[in-house]
């Protein structure tokens, strides 16, 4: 049998087809309109409440299409920080407990010790959404130390590049220069091994969100105290660092973001909603942000250009744009009162994404041949319908219906490995019955790209028979492995 934990590589060598190969721009497709809830929450070590319903709004008429989830300042002491590398940590686990039974599963996610990213997304969309990488900047103590910094998630979504940034910068008042050098110094050196974007500012769209930690300036307590208590923020933003830091440096001048209709989420006495009443007596301000960035749009050069590289890539850009429009709305823009763990408030943040896909099917189309149960050998049958960078290390995984993320599988294949058939339109793939769960259940096959970095295609729900010959055995329950008793466990989409 098979070990739960991710696959590892049994040979040393690895191929690739030949190189020059790229994801093809493909052909003028539908439009997609995409609902993205997003939520910045500095936690303050604390435990994850017991319900979310309302931080991710699961109330909502329209379901999302993809949850983005900041986190700053998770509780990471030694002990647990270890055990986080081994298991999910509690904030993932309940997101992905909450998530999965609505038919969302974790993409993708990062660490930096208190700073954790999370990106789910609809099932549907899983297969559309390539090429995801991660990163991370350390800002903290002469730049080394990883309480303070950002971490990120670059992606392809239908063909477009969206980047996730999400920042813990430096504390106090005084440090409002200090904390723009961090932004500028995370948006310089975060690199991805992607054509189209590179850095940070290449992609198509950038969300930049987090504990900030811009303060307001110059007003004094009882001034600030007076606005919020008639709700008349508008006379706070003047003094607000960020949106004062924004008319003097280019870089955030490119980003925007909502107006602050909402009190500040910062500092409040714990399980409370009374604002800092310690002797420090810290004057509330909006620490925490959603902001985003769209691409300038390129210029078409006119003439010829010495940089013939730069000209080519600035006239294939500006040819995207016009044929794969994107646009971006904001919804909302809020906080979130009702959670008192900590002595932020959470911000959420709801978009609408409007795009026209560069690509409207899978890179491979994947299905059980016949029957499945733990009494025979399966086979998988996959088709390529595009190019794409086949390896040794891409392997299908059987997943029951309701999995919460990418390594919740029953058990994988190594696709080249276990390969038993192919010709040009079809390979089959072999997978023994012993690694089949005997008390069957609802399941999924998802094909894994290794190079990509994410799942190209998904097959299905299928039905896997339970054990003629454990019923006819009478095999108990109790006597089943744990891989059965995760499939017998239930349904989590019913």
């Amino acid at each position: 049998m098979r070990s739960s934990w991710s696959p590892v590589r049994r040979r040393e060598t690895r191929t690739q087809t030949a190189s020059g190969w790229s994801l093809p721009t493909a052909f003028p497709m539908g439009s997609i309109t995409a609902k993205l809830h997003m939520v910045t929450w500095n936690v303050a070590t604390a435990d994850p409440p017991d319900d979310v319903t309302s931080l991710l709004r699961l109330d909502s008429p329209k379901s999302p299409d993809l949850f983005v989830i900041g986190l700053q300042e998770v509780y990471s002491g030694p002990l647990r920080f270890v055990s986080d590398m081994l298991n999910d940590d509690p904030w993932s686990h309940l997101l992905m407990s909450t998530l999965a039974p609505r038919k969302y599963i974790k993409v993708s996610s990062i660490r930096m010790q208190g700073l954790l990213l999370l990106f789910f997304s609809k099932l549907e969309h899983v297969p559309f959404i390539r090429d995801i990488q991660a990163a991370y900047t350390r800002t903290g103590i002469f730049g080394y130390w990883g309480n303070k910094g950002g971490v990120s998630i670059h992606l392809s979504f239908y063909g477009h590049t969206l980047c996730f940034l999400n920042c813990h910068l430096a504390a106090h008042m005084k440090y409002a220069t200090e904390r723009v050098d961090e932004f500028e110094r995370i948006m310089d050196t975060q690199t991805f091994e992607c054509e189209k974007a590179q850095r940070i500012a290449d992609h198509r769209l950038v969300f930049w969100f987090g504990d900030l930690n811009f303060r307001i300036h110059d007003h004094g307590i009882p001034f600030v105290h007076t606005c919020i208590n008639n709700q008349s923020y508008n006379l706070l933003w003047s003094k607000d660092q960020l949106i004062m830091m924004k008319k003097k440096e280019p870089m955030l001048q490119e980003f925007e973001e909502g107006p602050l209709d909402f009190q500040p989420t910062y500092k409040f006495d714990l399980n409370s909603d009374t604002y800092d009443s310690s002797g420090k007596k810290r004057k509330p301000a909006w620490t925490d942000r959603i902001l985003w960035r769209l691409r300038p749009k390129a210029s078409t050069p006119d003439g010829p250009d010495e940089n013939a590289v730069s000209s080519t890539k600035s006239r294939q850009l500006a040819e995207e744009e016009e044929e794969y429009p994107l646009k971006l709305r904001q919804e909302l823009y809020t906080s979130n009162m009702e959670y008192n763990i900590s002595d932020h408030k959470p911000v959420i943040g709801v978009f609408t994404l409007e795009l026209r896909k560069m690509y409207e099917s899978p890179l491979v189309d994947l299905q059980p041949e016949g029957d499945w149960s733990a009494d025979i050998d399966a086979m998988v049958r996959y088709s390529p319908l595009q190019p794409f960078p086949s390896s040794t290390w891409d392997w299908i995984g059987l997943y029951k219906v309701g999995f919460t993320n990418v390594m919740d599988y029953i058990t994988y294949t190594w696709v080249k490995d276990d390969e038993i058939a192919f010709n040009e339109e079809i390979t089959q793939v072999y997978v023994s019955k012993e690694e089949i769960p005997v008390q069957g259940g609802e399941c999924v096959l998802c094909y894994y790209s290794s190079t990509l970095h994410c799942i190209i295609g998904m097959s299905e729900p299928f039905k896997v028979h339970e054990s003629k010959v454990a019923i006819e055995e009478g095999l108990l329950p109790e006597k089943l492995n744990g891989l059965d008793k995760t499939v017998a466990s239930g349904d989590l989409w019913n």
